[in-house]
C-alpha cells in the first residue's frame, strides 16, 4: 500500500499519523484480524483524546479508553449510534488482545464499520468544514504481497508512537492550522511496501544505515563485498557477520573478533553494507515487479533467464576472453547458461578467476 491507496487518505489534512495508522489498519484486515482489532483501540482513543481537548475536558493521564468514553457519554458528547461503535471496537479489542481463538475476517470488518462511523462523526462535528467524508468502502482484498507478521505489528507501534508525540506538540486547533509543522517528516515513508520498514539500524561513528525488514536474516555473501571479501571470509569463520542479524548495532571493534585486521576494515565493510544494502532493495522490486521470472544477479545489476537464453552452451567459443572459468564450470558439471548460479558473484571462487573474469561473463550474458 502507498500513500494514495488507502481509504482515510481524507484525513491527512486534520492529522497524518491519524491517516496513516488507518491505513495501516485496513491493510491489517485481511492479514491479521486479531493485530486490526488489537490495534484500532488506539485509534478511537486517539480520536477521543482530540475531542476532550476541542471540549476542554480534564482528564487524567492514567484514564482507560472505557473511563474516557464513559466520561464523554456521561457529558452528552457522544451519540447513541456513536458510542455503541466505540464500545465495539474496545470489546472487540480486548478480546483479541486476551482471548486465544482465531479472530475472523468478520470481525475486523464490523471494527472497520465501526471506525468510519467514529471517524465521520469526528470530521462532522469537530474538523474543518471543507474536509468531505467519502462514502463507506469495504477494504479490498489485497492483491500484492502482505506484510509479515513482525514487520505489521512493528509498524503499527511506530506509527502509534508518532500519534502520541504529535498530540503532545498542541491542541488539535494547532494542529489544523499549522498541519505541516506539527505533523512528522518521516511520516510519509510509513506507508511504504511490504518489506520495507526499518527493522534495527546499524552505526559507525555517528553514521548510520537503516536495515530493511526483509534484508533481517540476509545472509552476507562474501563475494558481493569486493574489499571486504577476506574480512567477512574471516569473520564467518568466527561465527560472526554471516548474517543481518548477527551483525552488532555498532560496527566499531567489529575487526577485533579476527586477528590482523584493524578499524579501516570495520569503516570499508560499513560503507559496503550500505552498498550491499542499496544493491539488495533494487532486487527485491525488479523480483516483485516480475513475479514469476527467473534472473540472474550481478551485484546491483540482473538480466531475464529466457527459455532462448538458457540453452546457450557455456564453452570457449560462446563467450571469449575467460577460458579458465568456463574450463572449471565445464568440470563441475555446468554446462549451459540455465544451471549458472542465480548469484553470479561466487564464481569468483574458482581458481584464477576473479571479479573481472566474472564481470566479462555477465556482460557477455547481457549482449545475447
Amino acid at each position: 500500500m502507498n500513500s494514495s491507496e488507502y481509504f482515510y487518505r481524507f484525513l491527512e489534512p486534520i492529522s497524518k499519523e491519524l491517516a496513516f495508522l488507518a491505513g495501516e489498519l485496513e491493510h491489517s484486515i485481511f492479514t491479521s484480524p486479531r493485530t486490526m482489532l488489537t490495534h484500532s483501540r488506539v485509534l478511537v482513543e486517539n480520536i477521543l483524546q482530540q475531542v476532550m481537548e476541542y471540549e476542554k475536558m480534564k482528564e487524567d493521564p492514567r484514564i482507560t479508553l472505557k473511563e474516557r468514553l464513559t466520561l464523554l457519554d456521561n457529558e452528552g458528547i457522544l451519540t447513541l449510534e456513536i458510542r455503541d461503535a466505540l464500545h465495539l471496537v474496545r470489546q472487540l479489542g480486548n478480546q483479541a488482545s486476551h482471548d486465544k481463538r482465531k479472530f475472523r475476517y468478520s470481525e475486523a470488518l464490523l471494527s472497520w464499520e465501526a471506525i468510519y462511523q467514529i471517524v465521520r462523526w469526528f470530521v462532522e462535528v469537530y474538523s474543518s468544514l471543507s474536509i468531505e467524508v467519502p462514502a463507506y468502502q469495504d477494504p479490498t482484498t489485497p492483491k500484492e504481497e502482505r506484510y509479515d507478521i513482525t514487520e505489521l505489528e512493528l509498524r503499527l507501534k511506530s506509527l502509534e508512537d508518532v500519534l502520541v508525540t504529535s498530540m503532545k506538540k498542541g491542541t488539535p486547533d494547532t494542529k489544523v492550522q499549522n498541519e505541516v509543522a506539527v505533523t512528522s517528516e518521516a511520516a510519509p515513508s510509513k506507508m511504504g511496501e511490504p518489506g520495507y520498514t526499518t527493522i534495527r539500524t546499524i552505526e559507525y561513528k555517528g553514521d548510520t544505515l537503516e536495515v530493511p525488514y526483509f534484508l533481517r536474516d540476509a545472509f552476507l555473501l562474501p563475494q558481493r563485498f569486493d574489499k571486504s571479501e577476506t574480512f567477512l571470509v574471516r569473520l564467518g569463520a568466527e561465527q560472526q557477520a554471516r548474517i543481518m542479524s548477527e551483525l552488532p548495532s555498532n560496527l566499531e571493534d567489529l575487526h577485533k573478533h579476527v586477528k590482523r585486521f584493524n578499524e579501516n576494515n570495520d569503516k570499508q565493510f560499513f560503507e559496503e553494507l550500505k552498498i550491499f544494502i542499496e544493491e539488495e532493495k533494487i532486487r527485491r522490486k525488479v523480483t516483485l515487479e516480475r513475479p514469476g521470472e527467473l534472473f540472474l544477479f550481478y551485484k546491483a545489476d540482473y538480466m531475464i533467464l529466457t527459455d532462448s537464453l538458457k540453452q546457450i552452451p557455456l564453452t570457449k567459443d560462446e563467450f571469449i576472453g575467460v577460458p579458465s572459468l568456463i574450463t572449471q564450470l565445464n568440470e563441475d558439471g555446468i554446462h549451459t547458461v540455465g544451471q549458472l548460479p542465480k548469484e553470479l558473484v561466487i564464481l569468483g571462487k574458482y581458481k584464477n578467476v576473479g571479479v573481472v573474469n566474472v564481470a566479462r561473463l555477465f556482460e557477455q550474458l547481457k549482449g545475447k
